[in-house]
Formats: C-alpha cells, structure tokens, sequence
C-alpha cells in the first residue's frame, strides 16, 4: 500500500462479456471481434473447413486461434515454416503474409482438412501469384479482430492491468485510452511502461503517473 494514497478503489464496469478461453486468459469479446469470435464458437459446425482471422498485431487473433486449436486438436505452425512441415490433420498457420509458402497454403486449402489461418490483413488483400489459389483465397472465409472503440480499448487496458495484479480507477483508464494510439499494441506497451514505472518510482498508478508517462520521453531500461 502507498502512502497517503487512498485505499478505496473504482471497479471499472463495461458492458463487455469476458468469456473462459478453454483455461487459457480470458478473451474479451466486444462489437469488433464478436463475429469472428461466434465463428470459433459455433465449431464444429463451420460451413466451410477453412477460414482466416485477421487484425493488427496484440489483436488476439493468436489467442482466439489457440481457443479454437483446443476444441478441434489442431496443430499451429509458423506461415514461414509451411515449406518445411505441413503436418496432417486440422491445422493453425500462423502470421500469414507477402512471400507466404502459395504452393504449400494452396495444398491446404485443397485437402479439405480443417484449416484456421491468422494474418495481419484480409485474404482479399493477400498478394499471391499462383493463378489457382488466386481464386480460393478470394473465396476464404475471413473475419476481422478490431474495432478501434472505447470500450474494447478499456476492456483490454483493465485485462492487462489484471494480469499484473493491478486495479486501476476508470477515470485513469480512460484518459490513458483516449490519449493513446487507437491500437491494441499501444495499449500492451503502455500499460507495461505504466508498471515498471509505478514499480520504479514507488508510485501507484494513477492520473498523475499517467499523465507524466504521456506528456515525457519512454522511460529506458524499465521494461
């Protein structure tokens, strides 16, 4: 406990639903993933044995993809090893992007076992060469992991700050979302510079801790 601080603490409440991820961390579901995250749910009756996930970097397409690995006993291999392995049976590839294995992903989608697929951006926008699978990535099933609105930004910030064992006020959430790039990545490395820096200077995290973050230079050596 700190000094002259006070001890009561502002629960934040969102109208977010936090779901059990299988034993893994909880995954928030919110507008932005919702569809993608009711596709993983409605396994094993998918209308189509492949489908990809896709968002920016810390958008938890990784974390919804190993959600749904549990439930179907798939593996999960790097795009970037397909030409060394492509193990049988359902399968995660993950991280697909420019310069992707086209023959080996091509293969995939044509034996017809099940088949998740995570990438940065939409299969429409892949750029691939190979004629044939031109037409099948076209024709994935995709479905975006990102909307860039408060309360997904917030229902993160608090995840994060709970996996540290920290309770944070919700005016002090807030104001750090609303101050930051609208991203998850910025969030994850805003709320680790937070801690190490409560850490280091023997402060709590509050509007004041904030606010010095924000307005300053990143603190080196903390993280």
């Amino acid at each position: 406990m700190f000094p002259n601080e006070p001890t009561h603490v502002t629960q934040l409440i969102l109208p977010l639903e936090v779901r059990s991820a299988s034993g893994r961390d909880d995954f928030i579901v919110a507008p932005g993933n919702s569809s993608a995250v009711a596709f993983i749910d409605s396994w094993p009756a998918w209308p189509a044995p492949a489908a990809a996930l896709y968002g920016p970097s810390a958008s938890g397409k990784s974390h919804l993809a190993a959600v749904w690995a549990e439930k179907a006993g798939a593996q999960t291999i790097a795009a970037a090893a397909l030409l060394e392995n492509v193990p049988d049976g359902a399968l995660v590839v993950e991280d697909a992007r420019p310069g992707l294995a086209e023959a080996s992903l091509f293969a995939l989608l044509e034996r017809g076992a099940p088949l998740l697929i995570t990438s940065q951006t939409a299969p429409a926008e892949w750029q691939v060469s190979l004629p044939d699978l031109v037409s099948r990535v076209r024709a994935l099933l995709s479905f975006p992991l990102w909307a860039p609105d408060d309360a997904l930004l917030m229902g993160l910030a608090v995840k994060l700050f709970a996996d540290r064992q920290l309770q944070v006020p919700e005016n002090v959430v807030l104001h750090m979302v609303r101050s930051l790039e609208r991203s998850p990545a910025a969030v994850h490395d805003f709320v680790a510079r937070a801690d190490a820096a409560a850490l280091a200077q023997q402060r709590p995290i509050n509007l004041s801790l904030i606010k010095d973050l924000l307005a300053g230079p990143k603190l080196s050596g903390l993280l």
